[in-house]
């Protein structure tokens, strides 16, 4: 009875919740004055997302159109259905969506959260990157963001050539750092290492004081981005994406979207096979989306960016439950 008594009560205080009114009313002028529209695509879904680190919550629907149910997903992220809109020609749009990612708790994380998501047909992640440094100024009132590529950032804070080493060079950086995982052999192992190093070693120290917005990622981070083939410039391939940091928090991630179903299907493929060998639930793939792939999405770039840790930045909050009215432990 008395953890009932403490739970009803919410997590956030008055001043909170008066910032997040604020804060969506000036993320829709802000569009606004944009001419983006605003849209709304469902929260659930008949296909869920493949990537191997993310994981949905599911429901089971019974009704008139189907005797046995339908295993339905919530999203966790509005990306393919606005995909979608974009194939059907709806111009730039943006959405403010309730998202959920199972398994997702933590300072900065919880599994239901607020996802500002938005698209610009006829332009690239370059172009993008401009755009999402004004929306950082005038939400947050940070100067100009600096930008810095990925090998730069492995350069820089831990000396060394992150596309010239070795697995086994990284592997031994990762352990000097503190990794205690298991061995994984090949391209996972690297992977693996990468993920560490960027996460418990160089984020924290990104974008002190204005935003940093890191571009150029390794093509196996590509996820739904292009890939831009290998050069004379640059002798390996590269993910045409960007990811944004604030404080050493990230904010936001943003991608030149791929529009090549075909590329797009074997990726999806190679998910699912991921998750099988490594023991994760499968997953229905996205057929919906590659049909409007295949229909033709026009050359666009889109950035996903987290709402909650925007309040977070306006309000000095170190936890995401200061800014949520009722987080998971009070649901």
């Amino acid at each position: 009875m008395a953890e009932t008594e403490t739970r009803w009560h919410p997590s956030a205080n008055r001043r909170a919740l008066e910032a997040r009114a604020r804060l969506l009313a000036d993320i829709r002028r802000f569009f606004a004055e944009r001419g983006v529209l605003e849209v709304e695509t469902p929260i659930l879904s008949t296909a869920a997302a493949t990537a191997p680190h993310l994981h949905s919550l599911a429901t089971h629907y019974q009704g008139l159109q189907t005797s046995e149910g339908l295993r339905l997903f919530l999203q966790t992220s509005p990306e393919h259905a606005m995909k979608r809109l974009l194939a059907a020609g709806s111009g730039p749009i943006y959405q403010l969506a309730r998202v959920f990612r199972n398994g997702e708790s933590g300072r900065r994380h919880n599994p239901e959260f607020t996802l500002l998501e938005w698209y610009r047909p006829g332009v690239d992640h370059w172009t993008l990157m401009e755009e999402v440094d004004i929306f950082l100024s005038r939400l947050l009132g940070t100067p100009k963001g600096e930008r810095l590529s990925y090998k730069e950032v492995f350069q820089h804070y831990l000396e060394v050539d992150v596309f010239a080493a070795s697995n086994k060079v990284l592997a031994g950086l990762a352990r000097a750092h503190g990794f205690q995982g298991g061995t994984v052999n090949g391209e996972e192992s690297r992977q693996i290492s990468l993920d560490f190093l960027m996460a418990a070693v160089i984020e924290p120290q990104l974008g002190q004081g204005r935003p940093c917005f890191i571009y150029d990622y390794p093509a196996s981070e590509a996820q739904l981005a292009r890939i831009r083939p290998a050069s004379k410039i640059c002798l390996v391939p590269l993910a045409e994406r960007f990811e944004v940091y604030l404080n050493g928090m990230e904010l936001a991630n943003g991608y030149h979207e791929l529009s090549d179903v075909a590329e797009q299907r074997q990726r999806f493929q190679t998910d699912i096979a991921y998750r099988k060998a490594w023991g994760l639930e499968e997953v229905p793939l996205d057929e919906l989306l590659l049909a409007a792939l295949a229909q033709g999405l026009p050359d666009c770039a889109g950035v996903a960016l987290g709402v909650d840790r925007l309040l977070m930045v306006l309000l000095g909050s170190s936890r995401i439950e200061e800014v949520l009215a009722f987080p998971v432990d009070r649901i």
